[in-house]
């Protein structure tokens, strides 16, 4: 009976108005940008684009800030392998909010970050870009399949300043 009759005060509030952000923020509650699907595939496609341009057929994949596959698109003739290294290189670059090249060049040459490739997930070759809105790191993008990882950064980096303008970059 206690019960029921808390449900039906319950029931007989007035409805709370929604959370301000800033109300929200004072909560615990964090406000962020996220990488739409529509934005995921065409960086994908701009990425496979910028290499095929180039004569390479590769893989792109697009992960959100939490290294979650969000887009892939894999260029015909693509090696198979080219799938997984693109995953994972986005993987590691959200994860890290740093390019893999950089990373990379960071473990070859710091015995304390050479460690890094342990991480389960983890690759550490060049191909692996942040995707920023603004300073925020919102996710990434890995090329995997053309003759170098210098060259999958290249890619991956032609692919998303084609789209700098819808990140408010």
């Amino acid at each position: 009976m206690v019960a029921s009759l808390a449900l039906a005060q319950q029931a007989a509030a007035p409805a709370q108005p929604a959370a301000t952000p800033a109300a929200a923020a004072a909560a615990g509650l964090r406000t962020e940008r996220a990488l739409s699907l529509p934005l995921a595939n065409q960086i994908a496609a701009a990425t496979v684009a910028a290499c095929a341009a180039n004569g390479y057929a590769v893989t792109a994949t697009v992960v959100d800030r939490a290294g979650t596959v969000r887009a892939v698109q894999r260029a015909d003739n693509a090696g198979p392998h080219t799938v997984a290294a693109a995953e994972r290189k986005a993987f590691t670059s959200a994860s890290g909010k740093a390019p893999t090249l950089a990373m990379m060049e960071n473990a070859q040459k710091n015995p304390g970050a050479a460690n890094l490739v342990n991480i389960p997930g983890f690759l550490l070759l060049g191909g692996g870009v942040p995707i920023k809105a603004g300073n925020e790191v919102i996710g990434a993008v890995g090329v995997g399949g053309a003759p170098g990882g210098h060259l999958d950064d290249q890619c991956a980096n032609a692919g998303l300043e084609s789209v700098k303008a819808q990140l408010g970059a």
